[in-house]
């Protein structure tokens, strides 16, 4: 038997699915449970369309993620920051940093996209990466230079 999952399932799938499984589980636990509804010619429709939807909306998305990855990757930030010998810095340049400049800059970027694949802490050059879309990453040049 078919059905669309109206929520996640453990073990089955995730909202929005459409999934076979068999008519006791479905019609015992699946569907008096609102987990799922079965699936009609019209609900299949009604999914057919909705999944078409979302696909065009997610190659937008992806399209618009490559455009700012090519920018991004011509980016450089620059941080000036106070340091003590040796280049250490009093302090760090985190992720949030590195988003609020970016924002500053006119890109938008979560703090939680962006990966650093060392804590900066020191004078330098960092490369750090971006996470757009699934499968989509751009990389940055961080420069951390000392205060006057």
């Amino acid at each position: 038997m078919q059905v669309i999952l109206e929520q996640d399932v453990p073990n089955l799938g995730k909202k929005g699915e459409l999934k076979d499984v068999a008519r006791g589980y479905a019609r015992n636990h699946l569907l008096p449970r609102g987990l799922a509804v079965e699936a009609t010619p019209q609900r299949l429709r009604e999914w057919q369309q909705r999944q078409e939807k979302e696909e065009a909306l997610n190659r937008e998305l992806e399209e618009k993620a490559r455009e700012q990855a090519v920018k991004l990757s011509q980016k450089e930030l620059t941080f000036k920051m106070s340091a003590g010998e040796g280049g250490r810095l009093f302090g760090s340049v985190t992720a949030a940093d590195i988003a609020d400049q970016l924002a500053r800059e006119g890109f938008e970027a979560d703090k939680k996209k962006i990966e650093l694949s060392e804590q900066i802490k020191s004078v330098g050059n960092y490369t750090v990466e971006v996470r757009l879309h699934p499968g989509i990453k751009a990389e940055i040049l961080v420069r951390v230079e000392a205060e006057e």
